[in-house]
């Protein structure tokens, strides 16, 4: 399974501050030496974080799987289209929110998502929307094109209530065999841990994972490689490796 490590809180550390430092691309640089499969960045309308240039410098000096996290608004559509990355995420956004809060509402997206997916994908583009672990909406993204759908582990991750945790985990597997009978690809992210990734790792339809907030957060004490190859090793157990 692919550990795509999101950078996102990187570039929020150098902005608290101005000027240049820490550098997102020199992040990436560095997880993906220390085994990383991909970069996943999400540039959001207001660039509260990763901003245009280190877009620009990502696809200039990065040689990886880049997945570009984006809204399904005409700027970013436009903008992922000129720089075809390997994979895109279409995920809701709203400007007040801290972090992305839950799945597409896909039906309320209507006919510009389905066009967002329809331009993205013609142009090569793997794309997979966001969404919550239920079958209505694994439907309604393959039934809009979409070749690979995100869940959203939010709920599972981060409760502190034992029999919750399992319950959502039981959703995810089951829309996880739900999108594999459909033929989408599954992957998964949001508030994943060393605790938590392993159960993730263990539904064999799941194919890439994407983490930013907890690996960049570790690091501080334990430094990026090496949060890096814990992930790696919790995601190997998991897996069965």
């Amino acid at each position: 399974m692919r550990l795509s490590v999101n950078i996102d809180h990187v570039a929020t550390l150098r902005n608290a501050r101005g000027g240049t430092h820490p550098c997102p691309i020199a992040a990436a640089h560095a997880v993906l030496a220390a085994g990383a499969d991909g970069i996943t960045f999400h540039l959001r309308e207001d660039r509260r974080h990763i901003r245009d240039a280190d877009v620009a410098r990502l696809f200039a000096e990065v040689d990886t799987r880049l997945n570009f996290e984006m809204a399904a608004t005409e700027e970013m559509v436009r903008l992922c289209a000129g720089y075809r990355p390997q994979a895109c995420c279409l995920v809701p956004e709203k400007r007040a929110e801290l972090t992305t809060e839950g799945g597409l509402d896909i039906a309320a997206g209507g006919a510009p998502l389905r066009d967002a997916v329809a331009r993205l994908a013609g142009l090569g583009i793997e794309v997979a929307l966001f969404i919550e672990p239920e079958a209505r909406a694994v439907e309604a993204a393959h039934a809009i094109g979409a070749q690979a759908v995100e869940f959203h582990t939010g709920r599972y991750a981060e409760t502190g209530d034992a029999d919750l945790r399992r319950s959502e985990l039981d959703r995810l597997r089951t829309a996880a065999a739900l999108a594999e009978a459909a033929g989408l690809l599954c992957h998964a992210g949001h508030g994943l841990t060393y605790d938590t990734v392993g159960a993730i790792a263990a539904i064999p339809q799941m194919e890439e994972v994407s983490i930013g907030h907890f690996l960049i957060g570790a690091a501080v004490m334990e430094g990026l490689p090496a949060v890096v190859q814990r992930m790696r090793r919790e995601i190997a157990v998991g897996r069965g490796g």
